[in-house]
């Protein structure tokens, strides 16, 4: 399929494709391979597919107002489903993650990480089910369960109801963590991480460390370690797509997210 002759802003540039295509690409060979798309030559092209998915997750629109030079919606949530289920936006993630941590001198994998939560309202459509009240915050909907490395890239993701507390939603992340990332040692969180996400983290061979805010402090001040997830909640959110969780599955969610910090990191905005 021809380039347009006006990208949109989301597009993929040439260099940024690049670093995408290997992954995509091979994943549609092996699906060739496993008789699941056979019958036919591809009809679609996958960076075209994958603009049109940066193109709803960096504008919010939903699936259905794709504009009408991308291939239909219905194909392009295909992909995307697909994609999410056989785990390929993990994999980009990861492959871009390790470029980032070799080019700036670091480990390819990370042997700290910074735990955080953010609460978000979710709009109409998601089951009243898979919402809760963030007491503390007074906020109704999800809560975003997050673990970056040092330098505030995405090593783990989980979205649960707001009602969730960030000891529990911690608990179930360090564990995600310690599969994924078995050199993690050290974990920085705030003082919603209490005695039993300590606790496990302890027994994964990870040491969590509570950093508290001066009780003392008034305004504004940056809070050692914890401020890099903060800073990359804030890179999240420059994804209109997530300034209130859509999804009507919280797993869409947590791609979604991934999809935001694949976005981040190929445009150069997520590394420094």
């Amino acid at each position: 399929m021809p380039r347009r002759q006006r990208p949109y802003p989301s597009d993929l540039s040439d260099a940024r494709w690049e670093l995408l295509e290997p992954t995509l690409t091979a994943w549609r060979v092996e699906r060739r391979g496993k008789g699941l798309d056979i019958g036919r030559p591809p009809e679609h092209d996958l960076r075209r597919i994958m603009d049109a998915i940066l193109y709803v997750d960096r504008t919010g629109i939903p699936w259905r107002y794709l504009p009408r030079d991308f291939a239909p919606w219905e194909t392009v949530y295909g992909y995307f489903a697909a994609w999410q289920k056989d785990g390929v936006f993990d994999q980009l993630n990861g492959l871009l993650r390790r470029l980032v941590r070799k080019a700036g001198g670091r480990d390819a994998e990370p042997s700290a990480c910074i735990l955080g939560a953010q609460s978000i309202k979710t709009s109409a459509n998601v089951p009243a089910a898979g919402q809760g009240i963030d007491a503390g915050k007074k906020i109704a909907g999800r809560k975003r369960h997050i673990g970056v490395d040092t330098v505030g890239l995405l090593l783990a993701v989980l979205v649960t109801a707001a009602s969730v507390s960030d000891n529990v939603g911690g608990i179930r992340l360090l564990s995600n963590i310690a599969e994924g990332h078995p050199r993690v040692t050290k974990a920085w969180a705030d003082s919603g991480y209490r005695t039993k996400a300590i606790d496990h983290g302890a027994r994964l061979g990870i040491d969590v460390e509570v950093i508290r805010r001066d009780p003392a402090q008034k305004g504004f001040k940056v809070i050692p370690r914890r401020w890099v997830v903060e800073r990359t909640f804030g890179w999240l959110m420059h994804h209109r797509r997530l300034a209130r969780d859509y999804e009507t599955n919280p797993h869409r969610s947590e791609v979604m997210i991934n999809i935001a910090m694949i976005d981040l990191i190929t445009a150069g905005r997520a590394t420094g």
